[in-house]
């Protein structure tokens, strides 16, 4: 059953921003149908997931990290919207976190971070390190960024059918309910 889902994205994304907005938009339905929030807790695409799930009274969760503190503590802050912060000592614990107390993915936009994610992800279902769970790439930039690679003879089939596509906030909560509902 799917009661925890993780939002993956860019920190740097602004709230004027299309990513923004459907990022909030997911956020908001995620709550709405009952499912937690997860996110890596700061700002950009996972403030305004956080954001959607608060403002409706979803239950959001923010995984932060010690390792953005510049010494003195006054690093990174969680973002307002955050309810639970769970933090953690270095990023591999937090990605960690984000992983495995997830029982789904929302992949959104994002840089590095964020594709160090959803290969992790992907790569530790592929292997069975963790159950099979919903990984779903939200918009257009995961179709751009996957294709080049989508043929490879080094990529078996079987490892893209883990994948799930999402083109609009609803189409995630589709996705979703086909897979398990929440508590």
């Amino acid at each position: 059953m799917i009661k925890t889902v993780a939002v993956y994205g860019s920190s740097i994304v602004q709230p004027h921003e299309a990513d923004y907005i459907a990022a909030y938009q997911v956020g908001k339905l995620l709550a709405q149908a009952g499912y937690n929030v997860m996110t890596g807790g700061y700002a950009g695409i996972m403030g305004a997931a956080s954001q959607g799930a608060a403002e409706v009274g979803g239950h959001v969760i923010g995984v932060t990290t010690t390792a953005f503190d510049n010494g003195r503590g006054d690093g990174f802050k969680a973002n307002q919207w955050v309810v639970d912060e769970i933090r953690h000592p270095t990023l591999r614990e937090r990605l960690l976190h984000l992983v495995l107390e997830a029982d789904a993915y929302v992949v959104m936009p994002g840089g590095l971070g964020t594709l160090h994610e959803l290969i992790t992800v992907w790569e530790l279902m592929r292997v069975g390190d963790i159950p099979r769970r919903p990984l779903i790439c939200y918009g257009t930039y995961w179709d751009n960024m996957l294709e080049p690679i989508h043929h490879s003879p080094y990529i078996r089939k079987e490892a893209w059918q883990l994948l799930l596509y999402a083109h609009q906030p609803q189409d995630v909560i589709d996705l979703l309910q086909l897979k398990g509902s929440p508590a």
